[in-house]
């Protein structure tokens, strides 16, 4: 099986998202695909098997599958897009997250998801206790989006990795307006209850981050800052009941697992 290690969401090696996506003629067996997630040790590994007329995409961290994962779906779109179908300009993914296309436009890759539905809840010490700071608001779908007044507390969060974990949510982000004018929104992500400290750029938990965003800054396009060591930029467009992610990519290695499918 090739595997290859792509950095996400940037367009130089060391920075943005690293992801493992594997080119398998089917899918192994679910405990071998989350032995090979554990060996890379890595947030995201992708696993793409083709189709008819689409690609068959799962996505596994270091504890297990996982039913949506951005980044490892910029990075096996790139690898499909650049490396086997250099002459299609899209391609088509069946996932457990539903269906979607993820185009190539220049540079970019574009990513169709559907919009995280969410709801408002109060804020909670324990949200407070966990981040270490004030939360203003807290919203909550399959992640957790915690609001603070000031997005240099975000960029300078220590949070308490033992209470995060306690708290709604299978991944838990903050947010802040951002103070620099390049940028619309400042977060930084944490996954602890899937063995993830901190995700350096997630284009999953945006489809929760930008429609709220997008509704409070009344303005349909954006771009997002997610402030971790490593760093990524994900421009993001609302369209009704879905959200296109963008971003670019790079190639880090490219190798040969020594395993039996």
């Amino acid at each position: 099986m090739v595997q290859f290690i792509v950095d996400a969401f940037t367009d130089k090696i060391f920075s943005g998202n690293p992801a493992a996506v594997c080119i398998a003629e089917k899918f192994p067996d679910e405990k071998i695909m989350t032995n090979i997630a554990k060996e890379n040790n890595l947030s995201e590994t992708a696993f793409v098997v083709k189709g008819k007329n689409f690609y068959r995409l799962r996505w596994f961290t270091p504890s297990g599958e996982i039913d949506f994962c951005g980044h490892a779906t910029l990075a096996t779109a790139f690898v499909l897009l650049t490396r086997i179908e250099k002459n299609s300009d899209s391609i088509e993914f069946e996932t457990m997250h539903g269906n979607f296309s993820v185009t190539r436009k220049e540079n970019f890759f574009e990513m169709d998801f559907p919009a995280y539905e969410y709801k408002k809840i109060p804020v909670t010490q324990d949200m407070r206790d966990a981040v270490g700071e004030n939360v203003s608001e807290a919203y909550l779908s399959r992640d957790l989006l915690l609001f603070l007044d000031d997005d240099e507390k975000v960029k300078n969060l220590k949070p308490n990795f033992d209470k995060l974990q306690k708290l709604d949510g299978l991944i838990q982000a903050v947010t802040a307006k951002s103070s620099d004018e390049n940028f619309d929104c400042v977060s930084r992500i944490f996954a602890p209850k899937i063995k993830i400290a901190e995700d350096p750029v997630t284009g999953s938990t945006h489809c929760l981050i930008a429609p709220i965003w997008a509704d409070k800054l009344q303005k349909n396009s954006l771009k997002c800052y997610q402030a971790s060591e490593r760093g990524g930029i994900l421009f993001c467009e609302i369209s009704g009941n879905r959200v296109k992610v963008s971003g670019n990519a790079v190639l880090f290695a490219k190798s040969e697992l020594c395993i039996s499918e």
